[in-house]
């Protein structure tokens, strides 16, 4: 037994069990000590955290699957279905005693539920996804954090919201709460809120947004994309010191980490099992882990076939053809290079294996242009930067960063005069590519998260999100289309002659749209896992998808197609 996906949630139980939760869909329980598989389950799509019950009998895990499910240990049994939320479940939670679960999710409410399965309250505040939730000690009160910017207090059993802490906007994707009370914040600028009665004392810590803090018996600790974990001890006075700072060993994911023993933390990896590190010695463990086998983007360039995924190998035709060395979100081809980054902030050219620039946060996607005349090129970074290079000869060099959002930028696009760019709020811009100024700004141009675009070659745009709509964006002006999904879309490629739209989900299926007729005419589904990236073959009509599951399925357009439209849902930014 081991992980193929990347784990994005871990808990430990004492010295003796860990606990993985892995975008494979698996949940695996193991001997915290040897490694060892004892156990595992399956949700229905992505599991995203994982929580042990205060005696070791019951752990609940969070997923994607709109569900939150609670196992018998050792044999992770499955013992009760938490099946009332209508979204992702972000996280899940045991009170003291153990007979109740708090959920939150991206539908934007806060659950608690007994152990046999029973909802008990419902709360109702948030105006965002809600992602982090805790229960304050004595159980009679919990905190949620959400992406709206506030930090909420609840009664459990009845629901009442209590109180609401105003954090100035900036989203904030995890809590944690000390034995005196204080709760902990790390917010999206990297900054970590203590909150007392007296009021919020703010500690600059990481360069880029804190993903989770995680406390025990006074020490604290943070990670962050910034590539840090960091070790705080809790004063008396109410104040933090930093005793240790360690970059995360590449194959580290930053998004959860737990207490194993006296000394030591348990992370999620990209890779078959968790890694160890010890911060009294200031050492990692990172042996006997498997890279996972995902693929994240794909492209085709110079007659050939590019790959990449989490295990940071670049493939061609299906070979490997250099090592980055870290998950890599997506290629660009680029003149002679494909260049690809991700975690670690890296821009590297996939085909010679070169580090061309180091960034302060990790990268998520590319578009090229062309100015002056010059090809260019700009990635960008999860902390709302675009980074732009162009060819001076036949190297390639970094000219400029230019903001572009205050969060991840999800997507870029261009067309011969416009750059265009979606965003992890839901966001949406138009930049010139003339000198880089905004021209307009979408603050609400998708109902949920955006998860990419594309150029029409007329130039028009195209926009994908969580809320499973395609999006056709006109002088600004946007035609929003249902789309055959069931999840969320996390894909988007465009024909070179403009006449198809390719879109994929985390469930694995794809779908066409005929751009001429507006209607969506094939929904395909080639595997089980979620589908990451689309790229234009070069066969007219045809795409290729690339896929967690470590494969690459080809998708061609049906002829001839019946010229019913299919109406806009809604007209948007009139």
């Amino acid at each position: 037994m081991r992980h193929i996906g990347p784990i994005s949630g871990i808990s430990a139980y004492q010295d003796q069990y860990i606990a993985t939760a892995g975008y494979d869909n698996q949940l695996i329980l193991w001997d915290g000590h040897s490694r060892t598989a004892i156990a595992r389950a399956n949700h229905d799509h992505l599991a995203n955290q994982c929580s042990f019950s205060p005696c070791g009998r019951y752990l609940v895990s969070s997923s994607s699957d709109h569900t939150a499910r609670i196992w018998e240990l050792p044999y992770l049994k499955l013992h009760a279905v938490l099946a009332d939320h209508e979204d992702d479940v972000e996280m899940s939670a045991f009170n003291e005693r153990g007979d109740r679960v708090a959920t939150c999710s991206r539908d934007h409410t806060v659950r608690v539920f007994s152990l046999d399965g029973r909802l008990r309250a419902e709360m109702h505040g948030h105006q965002s996804d809600v992602i982090s939730v805790s229960w304050e000690r004595g159980d009679s009160q919990l905190l949620s954090s959400s992406d709206d910017g506030t930090i909420r207090r609840w009664n459990a059993e009845t629901g009442e919201l209590l109180e609401t802490i105003d954090l100035g906007s900036v989203e904030t994707d995890t809590i944690a709460i000390a034995e005196d009370g204080a709760v902990f914040a790390g917010n999206d600028n990297g900054e970590i809120l203590i909150i007392r009665p007296e009021g919020i004392t703010r500690v600059t810590a990481h360069a880029a947004g804190i993903k989770r803090l995680v406390y025990d018996q006074r020490r604290l600790i943070s990670l962050s994309y910034d590539r840090n974990v960091m070790i705080w001890s809790y004063r008396q006075d109410g104040t933090l010191r930093r005793i240790r700072v360690s970059e995360f060993p590449s194959i580290v994911w930053p998004r959860s980490c737990a207490f194993f023993g006296p000394t030591k933390l348990a992370f999620g990896t990209f890779g078959s099992t968790y890694a160890l590190y010890d911060y009294a010695s200031d050492t990692w463990d990172t042996g006997g882990i498997a890279p996972d086998i995902s693929l994240n983007a794909v492209a085709h360039a110079h007659g050939s076939t590019y790959a990449i995924g989490d295990a940071g190998v670049a493939y061609k035709d299906g070979q490997p053809i250099s090592t980055p060395g870290s998950l890599c979100n997506f290629l660009l081809p680029f003149g002679r290079a494909v260049l690809t980054g991700g975690q670690m902030g890296r821009v590297f050219d996939a085909v010679s294996g070169e580090l061309r620039h180091q960034h302060r946060s990790p990268l998520n996607c590319g578009a090229t242009f062309v100015k002056d005349g010059i090809p260019h090129a700009v990635i960008g970074a999860y902390t709302g930067e675009g980074l732009v290079f162009r060819y001076e000869g036949e190297s390639i060099v970094h000219v400029a960063t230019v903001p572009l959002h205050d969060n991840a930028i999800k997507g870029l696009a261009c067309s011969r005069t416009v750059l265009f760019s979606v965003c992890a709020t839901g966001a949406a811009a138009m930049h010139r590519l003339s000198d880089f100024s905004l021209m307009r700004e979408f603050d609400k141009a998708h109902d949920r998260i955006a998860n990419g675009c594309a150029a029409l070659p007329d130039g028009r745009f195209v926009s994908i999100s969580r809320d499973r709509k395609l999006r056709i964006w006109t002088d600004g002006h946007a035609e929003v289309f249902p789309s055959p999904h069931r999840h969320s879309i996390k894909c988007v490629a465009t024909s070179p002659d403009g006449r198809w739209i390719a879109t994929g989900d985390y469930a694995g299926s794809i779908g066409l749209f005929d751009v001429e007729h507006h209607r969506w005419v094939l929904v395909t589904r080639p595997t089980a896992a979620g589908i990451s990236s689309l790229a234009a073959a070069p066969e007219p009509g045809q795409f290729t998808a690339s896929c967690y599951d470590g494969h690459l399925y080809p998708v061609r357009a049906p002829s001839p197609v019946r010229k019913t439209a299919t109406p806009p849902l809604m007209e948007a930014h009139p």
